[in-house]
């Protein structure tokens, strides 16, 4: 287990070595579906920080589109950054 850094907190991960493809697999238990690889340790943990800030965003997202506070349009020139 190794603590992540990431923009949104510090999270509790989990890492084991990945038999069959090689490399780590890495998990966020207390992040629902943040689940990652990497070739080695250290790109496990870089994979699963940005793993846990998109499950993140895509909650903050998919919360404000349902309560209409944001609206996406095909004609998006950028897409919005949470901080």
């Amino acid at each position: 287990m190794s603590d992540i850094k990431t923009k949104y907190g510090t999270f509790r991960c989990v890492f084991e070595p990945e038999r069959d493809m090689g490399g780590y697999t890495a998990e966020a238990p207390a992040v629902q579906g943040a689940v990652s690889w990497g070739k080695n340790l250290a790109q496990a943990k870089k994979m699963i920080e940005e793993c846990i800030e998109g499950a993140i965003e895509t909650r903050i997202i998919g919360k404000a589109v349902k309560e209409g506070s944001v609206r996406f349009t095909a004609n998006a020139k950028r897409i919005p950054s949470f901080a």
